[in-house]
C-alpha cells in the first residue's frame, strides 16, 4: 500500500516534496521517505508504492558503502527513534526511515556530471558550455564528458519549490567561502567517482548525480546528508543499451514524465492522476535499480 503522507503527533514536522522530516528534540531528526512523486515542479496526486523504501534502502546502502565519507545516518530502525507508536504507524514506517544527526545544510546542490544530459545538454547545445564551463565542440547528447574537462562540478542553488538554479562556481565561493566551496567540489567529484565505479561493475552508467552536504553543528565537520545515489537524485543508464546521440533509457520517473508530456496537461494547473500501468512500470524501474545496485532482493517486492 502506498504512503502519501505521515502524521506523528507531538513532533515538529517539515514536509518536503518526498520526505516528511520530524525533529526528535535531542539533536536527531527522523526522515520518512513517502511514496510521493514530483515532476515538472509539482507533487503528483498518485504515489508510486514502495518508492520511499527504495530511496531509503539505497541511501542506507551507499552511506554504508562509503566508510571514508562522513555522513549523517545513525539508524534505519524505527524502534531506535524512541517513539511510542501503535501498530499501524509502525508498519507504515518500516523500511522508510532514516534517523540522522542534525547538521547545518549548506544551501547548494552539489551536482556532478559525467555525461552530457538534461539541463547540461541543453546549455551545451546553445552555448558550448555547461554552467559557464567550456567543453570541446562536437559532443552529442549523452556523450561522456572527456578528461580533463569532466567529471564536471556544477553547483545549483536549492529551491524549496520550483527548479534549482545552476550557478557558476564563483557564486558558490562568494556565498560560503572559497575553502569550503573547494572542499565540497573535490569531495563531490571523489564520491561520484566511487559511485560511478561501483555502478559500472553492476552494468549501469552513473550519468550524473547531486549531493547535499552539511556541517556538524558541534564539530563543524563536513558530512553527506539527505539521500545519495538514488533514482531521484541520480541518472542511471543501462550500459548494454547505451547509444550516445540521444536520450537513454533510465531507472527513474521517465515513464511518468513521458506520459505527462503526452497527456495534454498544461503544467500550470494541478496534474492529473497517473494510470495504473504507468505507476506499475515506474515502481518496477525503481525496484530494478535497487536490486541491481545492491545485489539484494527488494524486501517488499
Amino acid at each position: 500500500m502506498a504512503l502519501l503522507e505521515t502524521d506523528l503527533p507531538g513532533l515538529p514536522k517539515r514536509r518536503g516534496k518526498v520526505r516528511d522530516v520530524y525533529d526528535l528534540g535531542d539533536g536527531r531528526l527522523l526522515i520518512v521517505a513517502t511514496d510521493r512523486l514530483s515532476a515538472f515542479d509539482w507533487v503528483l496526486p498518485t504515489p508510486i508504492p514502495d518508492k520511499g523504501r527504495v530511496l531509503t534502502g539505497l541511501s542506507a546502502f551507499w552511506f554504508r558503502a562509503l566508510p571514508g565519507v562522513p555522513n549523517h545516518l545513525l539508524s534505519t530502525e524505527i524502534d531506535d527513534a524512541g517513539l511510542d507508536l501503535d501498530g499501524d504507524h509502525r508498519g507504515d514506517l518500516v523500511g522508510r526511515v532514516m534517523i540522522v544527526r542534525k547538521v547545518r545544510i549548506i544551501p547548494f546542490e552539489c551536482v556532478v556530471r559525467g555525461y552530457l544530459s538534461g539541463s547540461g545538454w541543453r546549455e551545451y547545445r546553445e552555448t558550448g558550455r555547461v554552467c559557464g564551463l567550456p567543453l570541446p565542440t562536437g559532443l552529442v547528447e549523452s556523450s561522456p564528458i572527456p578528461h580533463p574537462f569532466g567529471p564536471l562540478f556544477t553547483p545549483a542553488t536549492k529551491a524549496e519549490s520550483g527548479h534549482d538554479e545552476n550557478v557558476p562556481f564563483a557564486r558558490m565561493e562568494q556565498a560560503i567561502g572559497a575553502e569550503l566551496a573547494h572542499t565540497l567540489r573535490d569531495r563531490s567529484v571523489e564520491v561520484y567517482q566511487c559511485g560511478r565505479t561501483h555502478s559500472a561493475e553492476k552494468g549501469l552508467l552513473l550519468a550524473d548525480t547531486k549531493f547535499e552536504w552539511g556541517t556538524d553543528t558541534g564539530t563543524g565537520q563536513v558530512v553527506l546528508a539527505d539521500e545519495i545515489f538514488t533514482p531521484d537524485s541520480s541518472r542511471y543508464w543501462p550500459a548494454d543499451q547505451y547509444q550516445p546521440g540521444g536520450p537513454q533509457p533510465s531507472f527513474d520517473k521517465q515513464f511518468v514524465r513521458d506520459w505527462l508530456e503526452a497527456s495534454g496537461w498544461d503544467k500550470a494547473s494541478p496534474p492529473p492522476p497517473l494510470p495504473e500501468d504507468i505507476v506499475a512500470r515506474t515502481r518496477e524501474k525503481y525496484i530494478q535499480a535497487y536490486e541491481t545496485l545492491t545485489e539484494q532482493p527488494f524486501p517488499w517486492k
